[in-house]
């Protein structure tokens, strides 16, 4: 296959995964994200890029977001966010957050392929996704992508819808949007 045909069974793949997410959930968690004080987003690896990709655009609709580990990071309290992206759910530093989290008086929130993971029990409330995670040694969903990719995907696609919907409850477009827009450039 060359790099054309590649692009287009890449977006077949996106498209069946984006298909498969529940409403609810994703409703739940735009609640949830408006009632937060603040939000915070970890993730691992690739997982942990798509998540700060999502914090910048939570700024620049006017929340008040972090990614977990930056040292500009404030600290959780009660009444705080906490979203966590994880294929597995499993990462046992991301595990470790999200019961410090739970401590703190802070709500929980994954994005994982598995809610029945060690993070997906902790927390208040799930997104499952579908997509084959690293381990493909039990995959269920088919993939011609390497490891994680279709997941990683797909949660960056997630994150953009609830940022469009978060818009929407909040009455903004882009053009508001730029007032919060890095000019440092």
């Amino acid at each position: 296959m060359n790099a054309q045909a590649y692009m287009k069974k890449i977006t077949a793949e996106l498209e069946e995964s984006i298909s498969l997410i529940s409403r609810e959930e994703t409703e739940a968690l735009i609640t949830q994200m408006l009632q937060s004080r603040r939000i915070f987003v970890a993730g691992a690896g690739r997982s942990g890029l798509m998540g700060k990709s999502f914090v910048m655009r939570l700024m620049h609709i006017g929340l008040d977001a972090y990614a977990v580990g930056e040292t500009v990071t404030a600290g959780l309290e009660e009444g705080d966010l906490l979203i966590i992206g994880t294929g597995s759910g499993e990462t046992v530093s991301l595990a470790a957050v999200a019961e410090k989290a739970k401590r703190l008086g802070g709500k929980v929130a994954a994005v994982t392929i598995n809610p029945d993971s060690t993070i997906g029990k902790t927390a208040d409330l799930t997104v499952q996704m579908p997509g084959a995670p690293k381990d493909r040694g039990q995959e269920e969903f088919r993939t011609i992508q390497p490891m994680g990719s279709l997941f990683e995907q797909t949660m960056l696609v997630l994150y953009d819808a609830l940022i469009l919907g978060l818009m929407e409850k909040k009455g903004l477009d882009s053009e508001t949007m730029y007032g919060k827009h890095a000019n440092l450039e």
